[in-house]
């Protein structure tokens, strides 16, 4: 390396980020665009926006309007190749109607439900159309129902 293109980690000097780098973010911008006149729900969806693909690295994640709700939805794909997921943001002081539920589940790609709480914490629900059986805690197994019974009778 020469003298000229040689540099160490002093010369490389990181700026601050603005205090309203969020306002100038592209994504914000364009979702901000969508016009569903409510900024809280905009400002969540971004944050999920940023957790999504920054985070857990969901591929093809977009914003796009819901003008019957008055909403942005977030679509994306959690892995490549898989199928597109809607993701509805939803501010924690935000209700949520069976109707809009609905509505979103009628777009017919699986949806999860984010609730966004006022200290930015994101809490995660699948939705489904019907009852769906959960999957089985981590390191649970069945122990059937003779197990059940012989603690019945101990009792």
């Amino acid at each position: 390396m020469s003298e000229l293109t040689k540099k160490t980690d002093e010369d490389v000097i990181e700026k601050p980020l603005p205090p309203n780098w969020i306002l100038q973010h592209p994504t914000y911008q364009h979702l901000m665009n969508l016009d569903v006149g409510d900024s809280a729900q905009v400002h969540a969806a971004f944050l999920v926006y940023l957790d999504l693909s920054e985070v857990r690295q969901w591929k093809e994640v977009s914003g796009v309007g819901c003008s019957e709700l008055r909403l942005v939805l977030l679509e994306g794909r959690e892995k490549e190749g898989e199928p597109t997921q809607t993701v509805l943001p939803l501010p924690v002081h935000r209700g949520l109607s069976h109707r809009s539920v609905r509505s979103v589940l009628a777009r017919g790609s699986p949806m999860l439900l984010c609730v966004v709480a006022s200290d930015s914490s994101l809490v995660y629900q699948r939705m489904c159309d019907g009852l769906l059986t959960p999957d089985p805690p981590v390191g649970i197994q069945d122990q059937g129902r003779r197990q059940h019974r012989k603690r019945r009778q101990q009792h």
